[in-house]
């Protein structure tokens, strides 16, 4: 993506040291109207320069703990040439990207595009800053711009050895038009991007400065909690209010379509009576719907019509072929939850022509339109404060958690904090959805592949959320991908996708259509090496032609000792996807105790994303998501009965505890070129083939179905 600002344009980002208290300058002071958005001393709508020389950084993209923002302030800082000490952060205001035609861009943090999408055209408001500034200081001074030099937040004149902060030229800067944009730097020109740097959001939470949406707090505010009926497309039938009429704090019982609130003074007494009422649910369609009958529907649609995926050569003809010899599996995945550690919440504060709204979100401009379509408030009278995010992983883009609060407030007439328990959050959540997939393939004499048949049921994202009719073509990217479009130099390959939309609900979760698809495809890969009698690494690179694959995947091999002995009930596995730009691979070493309890013992995982902004934070971003991936490979599972889920806190939903979680090893490995790619995501993708390769190398058996704790490992 290119793009560039003009004068009037803008963009608005600040920073400081991570030492300091304030790196994270908090929430904008959202307008009331555009014309008083802008402060005296904004450069562009993204970049603010006070009198003392800070600098302020706005950001389009929501912190949810993966550093992005610290990232996108050294763009700016890099192109400025400012004191990076001086520099912090705030969130830009949907209601002024709304009042601007998008001054702000896309708001979404999704898709690992938090910064390599925005990568340009933060660097160009970095820049058209700092040209600003160089101007106004050659205009004091009466000399040409290029007699001044720029650094460290400073115009100088080496001729005459004058110089002046950024902060004494601000005001004149925000006045100047330029009349082209400056160049930007190119990777090889980079002193500060690229280079180990700690977060800026690191000091407020750790010292709790930090404000997520579930801190929010807002004068006259009422408590509400919720409960959903327990199958999707039932109703409340009825509730009897008379057992917490006279509870201390109980202000209200609001009934909705298909769940019921309380609201009080305190959560906890709205929590208490909730959990006191018994609603009557009448039940819906798909009472009688348990996970057996779901499983073998899936399982049933790889038999049934496909839509063709990917096709070349003759697959058909190839898997006949006299002395070929043929590799057939079935996969399966059940469906997982997103478990965000802060579960969802809203605070709304509903007047008759205006909406505030304190949320969590991965999207406030979605937030802002949901918010005016649910309250009749006008979108440029609704006000989105976004928080710190404490997780998301795709969850935190619908937003139902807000139609609720909504709802209540209207009741009640206050401004209302709703917040989801972890039983409501896991049991209401949009899941990651169910899948099973076929592989057939053949290999010849010399046990090379020559034919790749693959046949793909899952869940559509886009009609869960979309209706029946929206994926016109039966085809979506995300049902597909790492399988369609894997890298594998194979001749034939036909592969098919079904899209297959039960009653439950499914969405984005992180890594989306990758975290199953890749299970299904690296596994199958080492099944075919398997049947090939070949070592998985060397079929792998037999396979492999592009030279980022070829460099990840040697350098993985070395750094996760591949070939070197193990004791007996130890193995190691393999995997390698791209996925959102981003070339990963991993090696798993696991020990499998005769009982069948396997432990992860490492996770050597290399990283080609092309370019690197900030390796610290890419590196805890890799790590997060080996342990996130991890966690549903060795426990996640949402299981359905009478048509609703089984599953509603940490105890029944386990997560990765710190003692099980194995070592892990991240190497960058960052080839150049044009493109960025995404981080927050990849590392997610091979966790789970590489794990159970490393199984079967442990104990010769095959993992085809997740999650791990379901099977039987023991030893014969």
């Amino acid at each position: 993506m290119t793009c560039g600002l003009s004068a009037a344009g803008g963009l608005a980002i600040g920073m400081v040291l991570p030492r300091s208290a304030k790196a994270w300058a908090g929430l904008p002071a959202l307008p009331s109207s555009p014309e008083n958005s802008a402060p005296p001393n904004e450069i562009n709508a993204w970049l603010v320069i006070e009198p003392d020389s800070s600098v302020l950084v706005r950001m389009a993209h929501s912190e949810l703990g993966q550093g992005t923002t610290t990232a996108l302030a050294m763009l700016v800082a890099e192109e400025l040439g400012c004191d990076w000490s001086k520099v912090k952060c705030e969130y830009a205001s949907s209601n002024r990207n709304l009042r601007q035609n998008g001054v702000y861009k896309s708001q979404s943090t999704v898709g690992s595009r938090g910064l390599r999408s925005s990568v340009q055209f933060m660097q160009q408001a970095g820049a058209s800053a700092r040209a600003r500034l160089v101007e106004a200081a050659a205009r004091r001074w009466d000399v040409p711009a290029v007699a001044c030099r720029w650094a460290d937040g400073k115009v100088t004149h080496a001729a005459s050895g004058r110089s002046l902060d950024y902060g004494a030229l601000c005001q004149e800067a925000t006045k100047i038009t330029l009349a082209q944009e400056p160049e930007i730097k190119t990777p090889d020109q980079f002193k500060l991007v690229g280079k180990w740097t700690a977060r800026l959001d690191t000091a407020p939470k750790l010292d709790g400065s930090a404000q997520f949406g579930i801190d929010a707090q807002v004068p006259g505010m009422v408590y509400a909690a919720v409960v959903s009926c327990p199958e999707w497309g039932g109703k409340l039938q009825s509730v009897d209010e008379a057992v917490i009429k006279d509870q201390r704090g109980v202000i209200a019982v609001v009934k909705l379509d298909d769940a019921v609130a309380v609201v009080a003074d305190r959560y906890w007494r709205a929590k208490s009576a909730l959990a006191k009422l018994k609603p009557v649910w009448a039940p819906g369609a798909n009472a009688g719907v348990d996970s057996a009958q779901l499983d073998k529907a899936y399982r049933d649609a790889l038999d049934g019509s496909m839509v063709v995926a990917r096709k070349d050569g003759d697959a058909t003809a190839a898997l006949l072929a006299p002395g070929a010899k043929l590799v057939e599996a079935v996969y399966e995945v059940p469906y997982l939850a997103h478990a965000p550690m802060e579960p969802l919440n809203a605070t709304v504060d509903l007047k008759a022509n205006r909406l505030d709204v304190w949320i969590s979100t991965q999207s406030p401009m979605d937030v802002l339109k949901l918010a005016a379509s649910e309250s009749g408030v006008a979108p440029e009278n609704v006000y989105v404060h976004n928080g710190f995010v404490g997780g998301g992983f795709g969850r935190r883009t619908k937003h139902d958690e807000l139609v609720h609060a909504i709802a209540v407030a209207k009741a009640v007439k206050k401004p209302v904090k709703l917040i989801w328990s972890r039983e409501q959050d896991i049991r209401r959540d949009r899941y990651r959805p169910q899948a099973a997939v076929r592989f057939k393939a053949a290999l010849n004499a010399k046990g090379q592949a020559t034919a790749l048949q693959g046949r793909i049921a899952v869940g559509s994202l886009l009609r869960s959320l979309g209706g029946p009719n929206a994926v016109p073509t039966g085809i979506e990217p995300m049902a597909v991908e790492t399988i369609a479009t894997h890298a594998y130099k194979i001749p034939s390959n036909d592969i098919g996708v079904q899209l297959k939309n039960a009653h439950v609900p499914v969405m984005f979760w992180r890594s989306v259509g990758a975290s199953q698809n890749s299970f299904f495809i690296e596994s199958f890969i080492d099944e075919m090496a398997h049947a090939a009698g070949q070592d998985p690494y060397l079929f792998r690179r037999a396979m492999l032609e592009r030279p980022d694959y070829l460099a990840v995947l040697d350098t993985m091999a070395k750094k996760g000792n591949w070939g070197d002995p193990l004791a007996p009930g130890r193995g190691r596995g393999m995997a390698i996807v791209e996925t959102y730009g981003t070339v990963t691979g991993q090696v798993a070493e696991v020990t499998v105790s005769p009982m069948g309890k396997v432990k992860v013992d490492r996770i050597v995982c290399v990283v080609d994303c092309y370019h690197a902004a900030n390796p610290n934070t890419i590196a805890q971003q890799i790590e997060g998501g080996v342990v996130f991936g991890l966690t549903a490979a060795l426990y996640g599972e949402i299981t359905i009965k009478n048509g609703g889920p089984v599953q509603g806190n940490f105890d029944t939903y386990p997560m990765l505890r710190m003692a099980e979680t194995p070592k892990i090893e991240v190497y960058l490995q960052p080839s150049g070129g044009k493109s960025w790619g995404g981080i927050g995501e990849p590392s997610v993708a091979p966790v789970a083939p590489a794990v159970c390769n490393a199984i079967f190398a442990a104990t010769g058996k095959r993992v085809r179905k997740l999650p791990l704790k379901n099977l039987d490992l023991k030893s014969v």
